[in-house]
């Protein structure tokens, strides 16, 4: 990297300057990267390392066709825009369609609110994950594995366009992952727990009750009763409703994902009816100190908040530059990479339901016999399908909570599921434990968060 930011600007302008004429677009990044890796399973140390990643890309864009190519040496790096170019080149045979934003210049970084966890020594991450390893033990002789991850990663990106944008965007971000399996006879079940922070390396050190309810949660499970497979009312909590809006709607709100499949368009049409009026449904990287927070996306244009469904209507959906070009619609500052050996796609960044009206212990109200949900412990989506297991689950019996039982899956159809939604919590959380994957870039940090939600119909797996 170009030791000044007087330097880099020069270098890259230059470069611009040289080349861009033959391209529609040309976006240089640059990035400096830092962090670590910890993954302990049991008393087994499986991964212990730092690490430093120097390297860039080059983006070239003619007549619609895209070429790209990284680089970690910096004296490569005229070579890799002749690259970039050659490759547009041979693909462009349309349009080069890209909606306008407005050239920036910027040095901005995300703030820390306590210690960069750069200053604390390797030692001490792992004597913190070996404290938690041993609180996951000691929960119960029954807990047979446990898994304690943790990592963060320091980033600092320059980008410079043919627009004359020029921007360098730096921030931390934190992670730790607990499991726990417990074993009694065939029965095993596992308790799982995560957490995020781009704050503060504070915000990890203090998590005994968390990491230790992933394992109490395991070995209670052993002795509870698997719930009766059925079509329930269901009552979810706000870490499976975050969960819930970021993989079974926010994907299908990526316009990327709408533009390639005009089945999906059709049915992901703006102004028609999804949920009740009370829905409100929103995106954005602009509300600050969650882990989807930036001021700029990897495009350079402003982070914002978009509206995705409003009284329960589709109103907006999330764009990259070119998405927003094709469709004729607005960018909105989701165009994300993991780092600079992939190109910018259409991501998420905090999603999340609005809080709503209805007090969190009338959700129950009537509900004869249903089923209340809390945590999540995996799920899938294929398309606008999606199954869900819940962390921990009660049945809901004459509109109270009543036992507990295990082995609890939602599954449905998002857009009958948010059809089907009865109450929206006056409560709401922020969960900034997620590492979405998409497109082979997998653990981009995001956050999630909404209310506690009432669902009629909702297919509950278990024993049948």
């Amino acid at each position: 990297m170009p030791t000044t930011i007087a330097d880099a600007q020069n270098l890259l302008s230059d470069l611009i300057a040289r080349y861009s004429s033959r391209v529609d677009y040309l976006m240089i990044r640059l990035e400096e990267a830092e962090g670590t890796d910890i993954l302990l399973r049991g008393d087994k140390v499986e991964t212990l390392s730092e690490g430093i990643s120097i390297g860039g890309h080059i983006r070239a864009c003619y007549k619609g066709g895209w070429g790209l190519s990284s680089f970690n040496q910096l004296e490569m790096i005229q070579h890799r825009i002749e690259e970039a170019i050659a490759a547009a080149r041979m693909v462009g045979d349309e349009e080069t369609l890209l909606a306008p934003i407005d050239p920036v210049q910027a040095v901005c970084q995300l703030p820390l609110t306590g210690t960069d966890p750069r200053k604390i020594p390797l030692k001490q991450k792992k004597e913190l994950c070996d404290r938690y390893t041993e609180l996951l033990k000691s929960v119960d002789r029954r807990i047979t594995t446990t898994s304690v991850r943790y990592g963060d990663s320091t980033q600092t990106v320059i980008l410079a366009t043919s627009e004359g944008t020029f921007i360098k965007q730096s921030w931390v971000d934190m992670e730790m992952r607990f499991s726990a399996t417990a074993k009694n006879g065939e029965i095993i079940q596992t308790g799982r727990e995560t957490t995020g922070s781009r704050k503060a390396y504070e915000d990890l050190i203090n998590l005994d009750e968390q990491v230790k309810s992933a394992a109490q949660r395991a070995v209670a499970a052993l002795s509870l009763p698997s719930v009766k497979g059925s079509t329930y009312t269901v009552v979810i909590d706000p870490i499976l409703t975050g969960l819930f809006v970021h993989e079974a709607f926010g994907h299908l709100s990526e316009a990327d994902m709408a533009y390639e499949n005009p089945d999906l368009l059709e049915v992901m049409t703006i102004g028609r009816r999804f949920g009740p009026e009370e829905l409100q449904i929103f995106d954005g990287a602009a509300p600050q100190g969650h882990r989807g927070s930036y001021f700029y996306d990897d495009e350079g244009t402003p982070a914002s908040t978009t509206q995705l469904i409003k009284d329960g209507i589709l109103v907006g959906r999330l764009h990259s530059r070119e998405t927003a070009g094709k469709l004729e619609e607005t960018p909105t500052g989701n165009a994300r990479c993991l780092n600079y050996h992939f190109t910018p796609i259409v991501r998420m960044t905090n999603t999340w339901i609005e809080r709503g009206q209805t007090p969190v212990a009338d959700l129950f109200t009537d509900i004869k016999e249903g089923v209340y949900a809390r945590n999540w412990l995996g799920g899938m989506t294929n398309g606008e399908m999606f199954t869900f297991s819940a962390g921990e689950a009660w049945m809901i019996r004459n509109g109270k909570i009543a036992e507990p039982v295990r082995d609890v899956t939602l599954s449905g159809n998002v857009f009958q599921t948010l059809a089907d939604i009865e109450a929206i919590g006056d409560d709401f959380y922020w969960d900034e434990s997620g590492g979405c994957g998409k497109g082979g870039q997998n653990g981009l940090p995001v956050g999630c968060g909404g209310p506690s939600l009432r669902i009629r119909d909702v297919v509950v797996g278990g024993e049948i």
